[in-house]
């Protein structure tokens, strides 16, 4: 059984108020050992520490989704304080959206630069959301132009991150040259069920181009159910092993080491402190 990482569940999601630690406990059946629960606003930060204390072994991540950059604004600083807590080990996901017209650009940049200031100050990764209407990359190239204007990319900026990645692109998606372009920043690169879909078909050609220790599996659960889920209405962690057998074919690498390898990253990317239980083992 392959060892699994979900870098991106939304264990806090209002589809899991009836069941997370039992879909937790399907995951980990599954061979879960990395789960890490981002947020999407202010409710879903909320929500991510309230179920902390019931998933031990899994991590948080904290910040605004483009979404909301407007709805949420008022209450941003407030959330971002809690960064420093040692149970949350990335900020986000936020990001850049132009696919979907819920908040004008001018307010998802703000937003993002927001999160990038408190990301490069306590040295935690951003986790990105990026998504463009139809074929275009307005979202990606903005989304770039931001992160090359940053803390981040001025001099001595990644200080803080110690070596490690910056930021992630959840869910990756977009052409090979923008992939390309965030893995020469210094970004990794998350893949999620979104690959299956035939709009997204350039991800089965750039996957390959990903260098192993920078790459991620992810369900962001419970949307983006992948084909072979067992249920078609509601993604769940443990389905991240159906990415990471389309990844492993795709990159005509063996499954088990692949696995092994996506754990580790994840153990560099999200380092977690002492003070904390430790995560769970990769065991042989």
């Amino acid at each position: 059984m392959p060892l699994l990482t979900d870098a991106h569940g939304h264990l806090q999601a209002d589809r899991f108020n009836d069941d997370y630690q039992q879909v937790a406990q399907r995951a980990r059946d599954a061979g879960m050992v990395r789960l890490l629960i981002p947020s999407y606003g202010i409710e879903s930060s909320d929500g991510a520490f309230r179920i902390a204390p019931d998933l031990p072994w899994a991590d948080l991540a904290i910040g605004i989704h483009p979404y909301t950059a407007v709805a949420d604004a008022p209450g941003r600083a407030a959330l971002l304080q809690r960064a420093t807590d040692s149970r949350v080990v990335a900020i986000g996901e936020t990001g850049i959206d132009t696919k979907r017209d819920f908040a004008p650009l001018a307010a998802q940049i703000e937003n993002l630069e927001a999160h990038i200031e408190v990301a490069a100050a306590l040295g935690k990764p951003l986790i990105l959301h990026c998504r463009s209407l139809d074929d275009g990359d307005e979202a990606q190239r903005q989304l770039l132009a931001t992160l090359k204007s940053s803390a981040i990319s001025a001099p001595g900026g990644a200080k803080a991150f110690g070596g490690r990645v910056p930021f992630i692109l959840h869910s990756a998606s977009g052409s090979a040259a923008y992939v390309e372009e965030a893995l020469a920043l210094g970004g990794a690169v998350s893949i999620s069920g979104l690959a299956f879909r035939p709009e997204e078909s350039a991800t089965g050609e750039w996957v390959r181009l990903i260098p192993r220790d920078r790459l991620l599996t992810e369900t962001d659960a419970p949307w983006l159910t992948m084909p072979g889920a067992p249920d078609p209405r509601r993604n769940e962690p443990a389905n991240v092993g159906l990415t990471l057998a389309w990844i492993a074919e795709r990159r005509g690498e063996p499954v088990e080491p692949l696995a092994r390898a996506i754990a580790e990253n994840y153990d560099r990317i999200f380092p977690r402190d002492a003070t904390l239980p430790p995560r769970l083992e990769l065991a042989l």
